[in-house]
């Protein structure tokens, strides 16, 4: 039988149309298509699953980036991606090719006969399958909603990494840090160790670990951190230390995300041991774009006048607040400016009451999904809390030519409230000859 299509392009716009919902939680159908390809859910290597409100990207990639610095084959599963697709599945640190994801869409849509499935799941089971191929020493899977329904948790974990839990997609996952715990916390196995990197653990996880016998490492009590000027010091509550770089990936919760990393790196010390050389390595060299991703523009028409462009995906209120911690740590010779666009399910006050007081000029953009927010209610939100530079901007390339011809040198430009605002921001950018 020909393959259904012959372009990454083409499966990709295809599966937007397949499913009825965009987001349908639940295990049942990706677990049925996954053992029509496989014979076993189990992988012959370490699996490393991460959920968490925030800080699940930046953690798989230090996780990735340590065990590629010792020698490690490993695969890494990851979502939204930004500018390409393939950025979601990783094998031994490289993007696989468009030819490799859509041979795997070829074997799930032969397999799946009759079972519909979301845009997520084929890329899900994409990975899965992709990562079934070679030999792999250790996967990192990356849930993309809650944890107990994501497809990602159709496999075990040999270790459950649980990062920041705060408010997010709540209309899915419930309306307090308990309810959505006890969905992060579905992917918990009966006793594997799991590892939290938030100080404040919500009880329904801690209950459930201990209903199902999982050794449970929390932040502040079985392990902790210190941030020196030359470093920062991990330790066990038990006595063991370690000296560290600081993090590529900038801000106090970076420190957090490591701290848990670390961790995770122990509970699996004898099955993947990891030298220290490679630790250090890990944290220097792991960079994820859209993290307070800087990047350095010269103004059209000048040798010299320069201004700096941030690329941050906060989209919530705990993520905006870390933003907004950021940028004060260093004020612009210049004007912050800032590029909005946000989805209409995320609580966009509490979230930019975190961050107005940091921004002089907002131009405030209609996303290229649905999905979007109206930029006029963005508007409102915002000259509400005290602003009084406020425009509104048909799309990312509509802002990007006012900025052309307004940023003055030593302007900051900050592009954030969404995993789609930076991705469009970002592609208008390299257009214009940045280098993202």
């Amino acid at each position: 039988m020909s393959a259904r299509f012959n372009t990454l392009q083409d499966w990709l716009d295809w599966q937007e149309t397949l499913h009825p919902t965009e987001i349908e939680l639940g295990l049942e159908r990706v677990a049925a298509v996954f053992k029509r390809m496989h014979s076993s859910h189990v992988f012959p290597c370490p699996v490393i699953t991460l959920a968490g409100t925030n800080g699940k990207g930046s953690s798989l990639r230090m996780l990735e980036s340590t065990y590629l610095a010792d020698g490690y084959r490993v695969g890494a599963y990851s979502s939204p991606h930004l500018l390409r697709y393939n950025e979601r599945i990783r094998v031994n640190g490289e993007e696989v090719t468009d030819e490799e994801i859509a041979a795997a869409f070829e074997r799930i849509d032969a397999a799946r006969a009759e079972i519909s499935l979301t845009y997520f799941e084929f890329g899900t089971l994409a990975a899965l399958d992709i990562f079934m191929l070679p030999s792999l020493d250790v996967v990192l899977l990356e849930v993309g909603l809650g944890g107990r329904l994501d497809a990602v948790n159709i496999i075990d974990a040999d270790v459950a990494l649980l990062t920041a839990i705060g408010l997010d997609h709540t209309e899915w996952l419930g309306h307090d840090r308990e309810a959505i715990g006890f969905e992060k916390a579905g992917i918990l196995r009966r006793g594997h160790p799991v590892v939290c990197s938030d100080a404040d653990v919500p009880r329904s996880i801690i209950q459930h670990a201990a209903n199902l016998g999982s050794p449970l490492h929390c932040l502040g009590k079985e392990f902790d951190f210190e941030i020196k000027p030359d470093g920062w010091c991990w330790h066990l509550h038990a006595g063991k230390m370690r000296d560290l770089p600081h993090p590529c990936l900038r801000g106090v919760h970076q420190y957090r995300n490591a701290a848990g990393v670390m961790m995770v790196l122990e509970c699996l010390q004898a099955r993947l041991p990891v030298s220290a050389a490679a630790m250090r390595s890990g944290l220097l060299d792991a960079c994820l774009p859209g993290r307070f991703q800087a990047v350095t523009q010269l103004l059209a028409g000048q040798t010299a006048a320069t201004v700096s462009w941030i690329y941050d995906v906060a989209h919530n209120p705990d993520s905006m607040l870390q933003l907004a911690n950021m940028l004060a740590t260093a004020e612009p010779p210049g004007r912050t400016r800032a590029v909005l666009g946000m989805l209409a399910d995320k609580d966009s006050v509490s979230a930019l009451k975190h961050i107005h007081s940091y921004i002089d000029d907002w131009y405030v953009i209609s996303l290229d999904t649905p999905r979007s927010e109206k930029p006029e209610k963005l508007k409102d939100i915002i000259l509400g809390l005290g602003a009084t530079s406020v425009s509104l901007q048909t799309s990312a390339a509509d802002a990007w030519t006012v900025l052309e011809k307004s940023a003055q040198a030593g302007d900051r430009i900050v592009v954030f409230g969404s995993f789609y605002t930076v991705s469009e921001v970002m592609a208008v950018a390299q257009t214009h000859g940045q280098r993202i």
